[in-house]
């Protein structure tokens, strides 16, 4: 990796001598939970469409997902604590097949509850991974270029955001009304899904990885002293920036997975103009992706020049200026402000988890855990905004994610200081 040089003329470097082998496989976890994750999107209209269901309904798809996050990413975080980031990461890998394995041996029940179970077992599995990868990846370099490193590495995500909906166009070509056969199409993507995932995890057990050990100095403000004197270790709860990091992650990933799992239905709505086929939906989604690729991309080099904070926030403004615009309903114009909240969430997820768990030594694995469950908003928000949706009309469900982005932009200009221990 190359160098480059801090305003004090002080080298940066990317990665650490020695540890580019362990960064290129951690960030190929990435590429894999945003193939997951991209193909997620499509399945909302899908199953709309193939099993007669409500825009609330099928936002369970993600609701069953993110519950998970929530609900794996504090024992997963204990799970590396005593074993380790690459346990982990295996362990992450083989949950991750496992349901993949199961979505494609279940699809003939047409069950939407065994579709959803076994979307919460892979969503274990993406949960694992992601409490392990995001902080792993911060520990590969120096600490003043933890932001644009994640951000690098979330650029391959956002690059398989992109690939999902392709392999969703696979799914959408299955018109079929026969019985135990509505969604044969699923099949074939996860079965080659859960098979390159087992064979990641096979990798990973054959690799040696370097296990990095947390820093274990401390300061004064990793302690606290109580009304009777006595002086304690500092718990997580007493880091305000970590406290609002984990806020503004449950906001980001909320107002993300809601402004993904639409767009679809945005662009096929009869009251949207101009509308479109749904089957060209999943090339809308693509493009869409393409853009918070772009986005990831350009923002872990603009990171060379300004401060990531200061990014996040611009670009949390960006969003909460382009979202009326799209909830307007003004065709065209609204589709590109659409687009536009895609470019601009891109630096979002990376930068926040991030500067939520900095410098926080030896608490790192356990707040990452809190940061990955704070990943729950993403169960929480898609049946709002198909409520909405469902009251009104599409455009209109696109001004809930606002007060989410608003959240955002404070957290980049002051939620995210470090402050003294109180």
């Amino acid at each position: 990796m190359t160098n480059d040089l801090s305003a004090n003329g002080t080298s940066r470097k990317l990665v650490t001598q020695g540890f580019l082998v362990p960064f290129i496989l951690i960030t190929s976890l990435f590429f894999l939970w945003g193939i997951a994750h991209g193909m997620l999107d499509t399945l909302n209209k899908h199953f709309q469409d193939m099993l007669q269901m409500s825009k609330a309904q099928s936002g369970m798809i993600q609701f069953s997902v993110y519950t998970a996050y929530f609900g794996m990413a504090l024992p997963a975080g204990y799970f590396m604590k005593r074993f380790g980031y690459k346990k982990g990461i295996i362990l992450g890998l083989s949950l991750f097949a496992s349901g993949a394995f199961l979505i494609a041996a279940t699809t003939s029940f047409e069950s939407f509850w065994i579709f959803l179970i076994c979307l919460f077992i892979m969503g274990c599995g993406l949960a694992t991974l992601e409490t392990a990868a995001n902080p792993y990846t911060t520990k590969l370099g120096p600490k003043e270029s933890a932001e644009r490193r994640i951000n690098f590495s979330q650029s391959f995500n956002g690059l398989a955001w992109v690939i999902g909906p392709l392999i969703g166009l696979f799914i959408y070509g299955n018109n079929s009304n026969v019985k135990g056969e509505k969604l044969s199409s699923m099949i074939l993507p996860y079965a080659i899904i859960g098979g390159t995932v087992l064979l990641v995890a096979i990798l990973f057990i054959i690799v040696k990885l370097p296990e990095i050990k947390e820093e274990e100095s401390v300061s004064e403000n990793d302690y606290v002293t109580s009304s009777d004197g006595t002086i304690a270790s500092k718990p997580l709860i007493k880091y305000r920036h970590f406290v609002l990091g984990v806020i503004a992650q449950f906001c980001y990933v909320a107002a993300q997975t809601g402004v993904f799992s639409y767009l679809i239905n945005f662009v096929t709505d009869a009251n949207q103009n101009p509308h479109f086929d749904v089957k060209y939906g999943p090339y809308f989604l693509s493009i869409g992706f393409a853009l918070f690729m772009i986005g990831r991309m350009s923002g872990s080099f603009l990171m060379r020049v300004f401060e990531p904070t200061k990014l996040l926030a611009l670009y949390a403004l960006m969003c909460c200026l382009l979202l009326p615009v799209v909830s307007v309903g003004a065709g065209w114009v609204s589709l590109i402000a659409l687009y536009g909240v895609f470019f601009f969430m891109s630096i979002m997820f990376p930068t926040i988890f991030a500067l939520g768990i900095k410098d926080l030594g030896p608490k790192t694995k356990k707040a990452s855990s809190f940061i990955v469950m704070s990943i729950v908003g993403g169960a929480v928000f898609p049946p709002i905004m198909g409520l909405i949706a469902d009251k009104f009309n599409m455009s209109v469900g696109f001004y809930a994610p606002i007060p989410l982005f608003v959240f955002i932009l404070y957290f980049g200009l002051r939620g995210h200081k470090i402050q003294n221990a109180s």
